[in-house]
């Protein structure tokens, strides 16, 4: 499993306002932030994530760094899939929406070719880790 920060809120709060300030961009790496309603409190959480565009498409993967568990975020879009993205310099509401059992396969594959720490993730876990599509809103 991959370490986290020992305050990983504190270095949430950190990314985000770095991410905000540079105009919803970081030079070094594929970063979103993804602001879901919380399935128990209803207030809004925003998560830094990593993203990946297959195909024009752009999704999440809620490997929740290699735990047992799947992340907060992806619970709270399961209950309510309406979520906001700010990613690439803009930001913009979507749905969430986690990829069919039928169709994950050769997504996963794809992911895992060009992102191969995914690969340990998964084989490091009982449960299959859910990867979420973010379809934009107009």
């Amino acid at each position: 499993m991959t370490e986290l920060p020992i305050d990983q809120r504190e270095y949430n709060r950190k990314l985000i306002a770095e991410f905000r300030a540079n105009g919803r961009r970081l030079e070094d790496r594929p970063l979103l932030l993804l602001t879901t309603v919380g399935r128990k409190s209803g207030q809004a959480r925003t998560t830094p994530m990593m993203y990946i565009r297959v195909d024009e498409r752009m999704y999440v993967i809620a490997s929740n760094a290699g735990a047992v568990s799947d992340p907060d975020w992806f619970r709270n879009l399961v209950a309510g899939p309406a979520v906001t993205v700010e990613a690439e310099g803009e930001e913009f509401p979507a749905t969430a929406r986690p990829v069919a059992d039928e169709d994950r396969p050769v997504l996963w594959t794809r992911i895992c070719e060009r992102y191969p720490f995914f690969t340990d993730h998964q084989n490091g876990v009982e449960r299959k880790i859910p990867v979420v599509e973010l379809i934009r809103q107009l």
